[in-house]
């Protein structure tokens, strides 16, 4: 562990960096499959995702490591709840995103009152979702950062503990694809930047 005086080194130009960012791709959840990361490298992966922007060193998050007897069991649970969404055959399709990957953390935006804003700390915990994607991808991983409606049900969420205060940040499925996954739109930034002097 690194001791708080200790001087952490200075950024250098690094092309690998810049090649995980500029081809870095959610996969689809559900084509994720094994190898997942073991639990030295899941160790890793959490280590690396919690080291994230954090305003007043709150660490308002927490992480959930769901097995994955947990999702099957807790997957039952959401198919009955499934059927009272507005649209239950997509409600019920998105269940198999729960359950294909070898490994999933739950990332559980948990703000402490009355300190920063909450909307910063909730930024923090949707910080570690990216960084836990970015962490997966450096050890050779797919990853997909995913809600889908049971993150904002209640009866659901309470399925997977998320207490009062609480919030689904995101599931972030980890695993190998067996096939690259393909390019999307990206935004064209001449419509997005403003320059000024």
């Amino acid at each position: 562990m690194t001791d708080l005086t200790d001087a952490l080194p200075l950024p250098v130009p690094s092309q690998d960096f810049l090649s995980r960012l500029a081809t870095r791709r959610s996969a689809p959840a559900q084509a994720l499959a094994a190898p997942g990361p073991s639990e030295a490298e899941l160790d890793q992966i959490l280590r690396l995702g919690a080291r994230t922007p954090d305003h007043g060193k709150l660490f308002p998050w927490r992480f959930v490591v769901l097995g994955l007897q947990t999702r099957a069991e807790i997957a039952e649970k959401l198919a009955v709840l499934a059927e009272v969404q507005n649209r239950p055959p997509k409600a019920q399709a998105v269940l198999a995103k729960l359950t294909a990957a070898p490994v999933t953390i739950l990332v559980v935006s948990a703000p402490v009152p009355d300190a920063k804003p909450v909307w910063e700390q909730e930024l923090s915990a949707g910080a570690v979702c990216m960084n836990l994607e970015h962490a997966a991808g450096a050890l050779g991983y797919s990853a997909s950062w995913i809600t889908d409606w049971y993150s904002y049900d209640a009866q659901a969420a309470a399925l997977f503990g998320v207490g009062e205060g609480e919030r689904i940040a995101g599931f972030i499925h980890i695993g190998t694809l067996t096939e690259p996954p393909l390019e999307r739109p990206r935004p064209d930034l001449a419509a997005k930047v403003t320059r000024l002097p």
